[in-house]
């Protein structure tokens, strides 16, 4: 599928007030980026993408990346550090195989709105917000 055209069929201001609600309890960051490449390998696209967003530059190593690459059909979700050590594999696992249900299903802002779901749960439990915590990242759909 043309990255347009899922943009195009994504739901971004219901996207958009996931990932504000999700944030409000807890410190860590949460970002969607839609991809316009052909990624052989989502990870490796996405870790290159967490770092030009800036979300390896959060207080805490808290920041969670959803990356879809719609024209590969392939996605991924990482987390920093901080996060990664607090969940490890087997979190990001159970979240990617629940989105691609979704997916598979053509339920693209719903897969999207799950995983910022989950991320979003797994933050606040390890990272809750603290008084005089601010937003470090943009909480809009980020594309290339």
């Amino acid at each position: 599928m043309k990255a347009k055209e899922f943009l195009n069929r994504l739901q971004h201001d219901e996207i958009v007030a996931a990932i504000r609600a999700a944030e409000k309890k807890t410190s860590g960051e949460i970002r969607v980026f839609i991809s316009r490449q052909e990624p052989a390998d989502p990870i490796a696209a996405a870790q290159q993408h967490f770092t030009r967003l800036g979300m390896n530059k959060t207080e805490e190593k808290n920041g969670v990346l959803i990356f879809v690459a719609p024209r590969v059909r392939r996605f991924a979700v990482i987390g920093d550090a901080g996060v990664h050590r607090r969940c490890g594999d087997g979190f990001w696992q159970e979240v990617a195989a629940e989105m691609s249900g979704h997916f598979k299903k053509e339920e693209f802002t719903r897969g999207i709105l799950h995983g910022v779901h989950k991320a979003g749960e797994l933050l606040a439990q390890h990272f809750p917000r603290r008084t005089g915590d601010r937003n470090e990242l943009s909480d809009d759909v980020e594309t290339d």
